[in-house]
């Protein structure tokens, strides 16, 4: 079995997630790491005793690197990517792709003309209870879809916004509470629904000071499929709510909160549903991130980068690849249209 070298430009908080999903990974291994602040990239280095870089072209020189990892500002993910698959190292790009379709589109050209993989992070996809949703929609047991929604009621602090000179600018962050923070739950709901075919959105930025992004969001949305839905975001919502998801067919509902299933029901019955219930009823879910960033599991960072080594073996796509990482960065686009001008947004763009 081949070991794949890892490396990661930007040595944030979320390069704890990758490095620590990475070294759990049983043919994998970081091998080195960058960041234009010396100290950050140091204190990832030192921890698992690997290189660092403040310069990533000098870090993509390296014959040991087969894969880079992306945690820079999300505005800031399409430079070096592109140059990561244009050195011919395959690339794993943390939430959103990029802020703006065009970047989004440049980082997934640069990867098919270099014939490199490019795998987008959603590791809410990962999940097993959001793993067997999908399974159960695509059997057909929900019936006909008539609504879906997402109910991201998070809290952020003001110190959360200051503490970093990109939290809440449009350059750099691209967006706010749907953008940074509800893009998991827009993703998974997309991916449990079908494609959006037009939304009717209002933002604003309520409660924090000195950002320029929304801290609550609403958005109706039709879906391809006929089905209606509504996305919820916000980071002002004290104390901060665990996201749920509620997917509701003529046959069936389901309602998620994180990694927990609050409701099972199926029109019919079948005996695998009590044992569903029982299962996935265990208050498992600890704070996801609803109130502390930190306050998330890498197990679903590791489990995606194993696909992605696994695609990697057999020749075939990740299961998120680049393209579908940019289905939810164009719905969030769309919403802010929408608010915007005051109006329906058909999709796509």
């Amino acid at each position: 079995m081949k070991t794949y070298g890892f490396g990661i430009i930007g040595c944030g908080m979320i390069s704890d997630f990758h490095s620590a999903a990475i070294d759990e990974l049983d043919n994998g291994k970081l091998v080195a790491v960058s960041s234009r602040n010396p100290e950050n990239a140091r204190r990832v280095a030192d921890r698992y005793n690997v290189d660092w870089y403040t310069d990533y072209n000098e870090m993509l020189k390296r014959d040991d690197l087969d894969i880079v990892n992306i945690c820079t500002p999300s505005g800031a993910h399409k430079e070096p990517a592109v140059a990561a698959a244009e050195a011919g190292k395959h690339v794993i790009v943390e939430k959103p792709l990029e802020i703006t379709l065009e970047r989004c589109d440049a980082i997934i050209d640069a990867c098919d003309k270099a014939g490199v993989t490019l795998c987008a992070i959603f590791p809410s996809r990962f999940s097993d209870c959001n793993q067997l949703v999908k399974k159960t929609i695509d059997s057909g047991r929900f019936g006909k879809l008539v609504l879906g929604d997402a109910y991201v009621k998070w809290y952020r602090t003001q110190e959360y916004y200051d503490s970093g000179g990109w939290r809440g600018t449009w350059e750099l962050d691209g967006g706010g509470a749907l953008m940074n923070q509800s893009i998991h739950a827009i993703d998974t709901l997309q991916w449990f629904m079908g494609p959006v075919k037009s939304v009717q959105a209002f933002c604003d930025t309520m409660t924090h000071e000195r950002i320029e992004v929304e801290d609550v969001a609403v958005a109706a949305l039709r879906f391809e499929n006929g089905a209606f839905g509504v996305i919820e975001g916000t980071t002002s919502a004290y104390p901060g709510l665990l996201k749920k998801l509620e997917i509701s067919g003529f046959n069936g509902t389901v309602i998620l909160e994180e990694v927990d299933i609050l409701r099972w029901e199926f029109d019919p019955e079948i005996p695998e549903d009590e044992e569903i219930r029982k299962r996935f009823a265990q208050r498992k879910s600890g704070g996801g991130g609803a109130s502390d960033p930190r306050a998330i599991s890498h197990e679903n960072h590791r489990r995606q980068m194993t696909d992605m080594l696994q695609a990697l073996d057999e020749n075939r796509a990740p299961l998120v690849e680049g393209r579908e990482g940019r289905k939810a960065v164009e719905i969030i686009l769309a919403i802010y249209k929408s608010s915007r001008e005051g109006k329906l947004v058909n999709l796509p763009l």
